[in-house]
């Protein structure tokens, strides 16, 4: 995987939570806990590129076969024979209904309609035979979308467009998590945990992610050097708010609900993403400096060391 930044010294950091230890990750431990079972990571690319993490990490015990039943990248199955273990991607950007209604939106990267109260069935008519899911997504709600409730135009983030009612990202944010839970707890069949990961600040600076922004930091912060606050305080807040409600219907049905919060891990790590080395030297991208998703190896690594504590715990 080509993750890799060769002029970064991310790897000889690891994130130490307060008052604890948190051992490092061992696949054997992890496989023998998850032998027979299967995982779905549901969301955006992050949330791949958490699967790609785990996988990396795993390589010391196994390399999965494909088991895929499409040849769609953005829905690829990855079987461990020797643990009957099976991990899935279901790529959901915004994780309710969409479609992309202009190709050339207001900042020449779509506009998208997105049906803020409707279901994405290419994820949720497919994981009721899942032990575990991992639900998470973020980025794609700073893009121009357009919001659709009861078929109905609302308004609309970042569209332009004078005529139409310009609302805020966590408008839009809040009521997807509200509708993605809302499927979760009324699958007749799912009967698995659904562990939620909560967002994963980004690290420009001196711009955008369209406009020439960059992250070039060689060390994490400090903890004096900067704090969650703005759209990143606000989204993350919002869906820990809407996780928490669905936590609790959950448990009206037995289902489990448990919060894989990275968010404050990660926002000290602005050495930890791809930058301009997540792709190849000549290859045409939409974002020549990435920002956004995390390097391998890198600090995202430390998203399985928490989720193998949290799966300790829980004793499954």
């Amino acid at each position: 995987m080509k993750y890799g930044r060769p002029d970064s010294e991310f790897t000889k950091w690891k994130w130490k939570p307060e008052g604890c230890e948190l051992p490092v990750f061992d696949p054997y431990q992890f496989l023998e806990i998850v032998r027979g079972k299967s995982l779905a990571f549901v969301g955006d690319s992050v949330g791949r590129n958490q699967m790609q993490s785990l996988i990396c990490l795993l390589s010391r015990v196994e390399y999965p076969i494909d088991a895929s039943y499409t040849a769609d990248e953005n829905f690829k199955r990855r079987k461990y024979s020797s643990y009957n273990f099976t991990l899935a991607t279901f790529w959901t950007p915004f994780l309710v209904k969409f479609k992309e209604e202009d190709a050339d939106g207001p900042n020449h990267n779509g506009l998208f309609n997105l049906y803020l109260d409707e279901f994405d069935e290419k994820w949720t008519t497919q994981i009721d035979e899942f032990d575990y899911i991992i639900l998470s997504t973020g980025h794609w709600f700073y893009r121009p979308t357009m919001y659709y409730e009861n078929r109905r135009l609302v308004g609309c983030h970042f569209c332009q467009r004078d005529e139409i009612k310009n609302l805020s990202i966590t408008y839009g944010y809040r009521r997807a998590f509200r509708t993605s839970f809302r499927a979760i707890n009324t699958l007749k069949n799912f009967k698995g945990t659904t562990f939620f990961r909560t967002f994963s600040p980004n690290h420009f600076e001196n711009g955008g992610w369209n406009n020439g922004g960059n992250c070039v930091r060689r060390r994490p912060f400090r903890s004096t050097e900067t704090v969650l606050e703005g759209d990143n305080l606000e989204l993350y807040l919002t869906q820990v708010e809407e996780f928490r409600v669905a936590e609790r219907e959950g448990m009206k049905k037995e289902l489990k609900f448990r919060l894989l919060d990275t968010t404050q891990a990660m926002l000290m790590r602005p050495d930890g993403h791809p930058s301009k080395y997540g792709h190849w030297r000549n290859e045409v991208v939409q974002m020549p400096n990435d920002c956004v998703h995390w390097c391998l190896p890198g600090p995202i690594d430390t998203w399985s060391d928490f989720l193998l504590q949290m799966l300790k715990t829980e004793g499954t």
